[in-house]
């Protein structure tokens, strides 16, 4: 979006805010204050604020660093509600000058272009849990992506898969663990279960049938790497937010994470001599998770080590385990966990935010290579 402010008084003081509820009827705000230049115009891609939610020229600083009317927004996170064309929310923009509201405009922001379609996948019926998001009919053939998220379990990521299909890709938010008719914690998940989901998304209209794309977040890094060293001719590239190289243990811990064939995956780093694809790893320097930049840098050496030729690392040295994935989404940067205290992931919002808006082109354009 580009928002500009023009009509008002020479120098004179402009506050402009952004105002929108999510799915618990919450309303959040972002507020940003301006002194008007000598032409009497406010254009918030150029205009830095006096004071206000957000610091430095920024046209959508608004939309990422609102905040919710309670409570500390490091531990808050703007949902909007499911993502399907009835989860589409209203942000309200207005402009007041000495106390009076002077203009106002109000957005639709929607998560699916016309024609993106989704239904819900059982483990019963599709042998996966999730929700299978795709473009809209006789849309160009593109890989498809295959989102798997954390140890926070159950089916997360649905908005990036709903994204992805209005940009063109069959996508599948897949859950593994913590989800009706599947394990109920990260022990022991087999890599197959994957692969089969893997291989549904790659029989679906508009889908490429010689590429699948898999998209890790957090722990569901190490699920997207194994993937691509275990499946070469399923798995066509690899995209790993906070990364991880190692296999871990099961979580909680105790046992294994991860089998294939009925066998415990080596709690060992991750080997990368099979992958036949490119891998996109996108970290943060400031993670408290784990040390995901180290990590990325790490697969990055693994990989010229293997000779595999297109890798990338975007390392972001302020950021936190929130570094992924679309921008312009308030978020905190602490983890929601239920009874027990939230989990410092490092970073600031402003620092996650500047990094999903830098990444999130580079990852559609990695995608259309």
């Amino acid at each position: 979006m580009h928002v500009r402010v023009s009509g008002v008084r020479a120098r004179e003081a402009v506050t402009v805010a952004s105002l929108a509820a999510d799915a618990q009827g919450r309303r959040w705000r972002g507020e940003a204050t301006f002194a008007a230049d000598g032409h009497g115009v406010v254009d918030l891609d150029r205009s830095v604020p006096v004071s206000g939610s957000y610091g430095g020229a920024d046209g959508m600083g608004l939309f990422w660093s609102m905040r919710p009317p309670t409570g500390d927004p490091d531990e808050a996170w703007f949902s909007p509600g499911y993502p399907d064309a009835a989860a589409a929310f209203e942000v309200r923009l207005t402009v007041t000058v000495a106390g009076q509201e002077i203009a106002a405009r109000t957005l639709t922001r929607q998560w699916t272009t016309t024609g993106v379609t989704h239904r819900t996948l059982t483990p019963g019926v599709d042998g996966a849990a999730g929700v299978l998001f795709l473009p809209p009919p006789g849309a160009v053939r593109r890989p498809g992506v295959l989102l798997l998220g954390g140890s926070e379990g159950g089916v997360g990521r649905t908005y990036d898969a709903a994204l992805l299909a209005s940009h063109g890709y069959p996508s599948v938010a897949l859950g593994y663990f913590g989800v009706p008719g599947l394990p109920e914690t990260l022990r022991d998940i087999p890599l197959e279960y994957f692969a089969t989901a893997a291989r549904l998304l790659r029989a679906q209209p508009g889908a490429d049938p010689g590429a699948v794309v898999v998209n890790g977040y957090s722990r569901g890094s190490e699920a997207a790497l194994l993937l691509a060293e275990s499946y070469p001719e399923l798995v066509r590239g690899a995209i790993l937010y906070a990364p991880n190289d190692t296999v871990w243990s099961s979580f909680p811990g105790g046992g294994n994470a991860w089998t294939i064939g009925g066998v415990p995956v080596p709690r060992t780093a991750i080997p990368v001599t099979h992958v036949a694809g490119p891998v996109l790893a996108v970290a943060g320097g400031r993670d408290r998770i784990w040390q995901s930049d180290t990590q990325a840098q790490r697969i990055m050496q693994h990989l010229d080590d293997a000779h595999v030729t297109a890798h990338q690392a975007l390392v972001y040295p302020n950021a936190g385990h929130g570094v992924g994935s679309f921008p312009y989404l308030a978020a905190g940067t602490s983890q929601p966990s239920p009874g027990t205290v939230a989990r410092n992931m490092g970073g600031t919002r402003e620092a996650d935010a500047a990094a999903r808006i830098d990444s999130w082109p580079k990852v559609l354009a990695f995608l259309a290579a």
